[in-house]
């Protein structure tokens, strides 16, 4: 796998989802139930894990996979940026390489992190979540890592949005439930 550090965000995306597919966060049970579910989660997240050029998931990899989970989930809650930071680099060091400078297609140089030959999925798919981390932190700060404003919901997230504001872990879900209440609330307070 080669990892573009211009692209911290789609890490930041797939670690935020990642995490929320555990089944203290989803209402219906673990969001990744079995090696398809893995395959289809990384197909969504367009990341192409090279253990899995010519292979498909296994129930092996699978359960690695839901481990990582549970790290992540540990570096989105840290209460400090050097904890954030030192379990981010922990990720990156189970498979991720030094960068390298190479050109992209328009010719310009820009950094890459390869992962080792024969890494397995979990540690490549940690080497990208990572980088994507450290990139938030660098580039964000570590006050985008967040708990998700939704109340009852045990989501996190890392904000990578421009202005900063997300407040929910699946907008999606999390902020239509909560809009729907208000909306309802305002309705209903208006009625009587």
């Amino acid at each position: 796998m080669d990892i573009t550090l211009t692209d911290y965000p789609a890490g930041a995306a797939v670690a935020t989802d990642l995490v929320n597919t555990s089944p203290t966060v989803t209402e219906a049970g673990d969001g990744l139930p079995t090696p398809g579910s893995l395959a289809e989660f990384l197909a969504e997240h367009d990341v192409r894990l090279d253990a899995f050029a010519d292979r498909e998931p296994t129930g092996e990899d699978l359960f690695q996979v839901q481990l990582l989970r549970r790290e992540v989930r540990g570096i989105l809650e840290t209460e400090t940026e050097d904890q954030a930071v030192a379990g981010a680099h922990v990720l990156t060091r189970r498979a991720a390489l030094g960068p390298v400078l190479r050109q992209d297609v328009d010719g310009r140089w820009q950094w890459h992190v390869p992962t080792a030959p024969g890494a397995p999925p979990a540690d490549e798919l940690a080497a990208f979540v990572g980088v994507g981390l450290l990139g938030v932190v660098r580039a964000l700060g570590h006050d985008r890592f967040r708990a998700c404003g939704a109340a009852g919901c045990r989501g996190v997230f890392a904000d990578t949005s421009r202005a900063g504001r997300r407040r929910y872990c699946r907008p999606d879900r999390c902020g239509n439930r909560v809009n729907v209440a208000n909306h309802r609330a305002r309705v209903g307070g208006a009625v009587r």
